[in-house]
């Protein structure tokens, strides 16, 4: 049995895009919701495995399953924290740290467009100066913030 195409194996509508690009291949390893939740546990402090089950209430084979990915595509390390018996804890790579700005933006979408009245059901502080923070995408040239109506794209090296 053949594996299902990618939506982007068509050829693109426009000639210039590549057939697949860093968005789906992010998707591949980081796409599924049981997955971004078990990330987000991770960037509370989450550490173990009976904390991502409990936290989010899903089935062992569930929380098993992605745990063993993440630790596969390398953006969780797998460490040993007892030996008797033997229990193990997940800590975010340097990979898995760069995901906490597609986790933010993720909240803040959240908040802006699915709290309703009641308001964000938390807030995110800055540590550096105790400020409640919504961070927003900035140009890394001219510090300016990126809307998607600001911003046009080219091909890459690697398209």
């Amino acid at each position: 049995m053949q594996a299902p195409k990618s939506p982007t194996e068509e050829t693109p509508v426009d000639a210039r895009r590549p057939r697949v690009d860093s968005v789906e291949r992010a998707l591949a390893q980081v796409g599924d919701a049981w997955t971004f939740l078990i990330l987000r546990e991770a960037f509370f402090g989450e550490r173990r495995f009976d904390a991502f089950q409990k936290n989010l209430g899903a089935a062992p084979t569930i929380i098993t399953d992605r745990l063993k990915k993440l630790v596969a595509y390398g953006i969780l390390e797998r460490r040993a924290y007892s030996e008797r018996p033997p229990r193990f804890e997940y800590r975010l790579t340097d990979k898995g740290m760069d995901l906490y700005p597609a986790i933010v933006m993720m909240m803040q979408w959240g908040n802006r467009w699915l709290a309703g009245g009641a308001g964000p059901p938390l807030e995110l502080v800055h540590r550096t100066c105790g400020s409640r923070s919504e961070p927003k995408v900035v140009c890394d040239a001219c510090g300016g913030e990126v809307a998607a109506r600001d911003m046009d794209w080219r091909p890459g090296p690697g398209a």
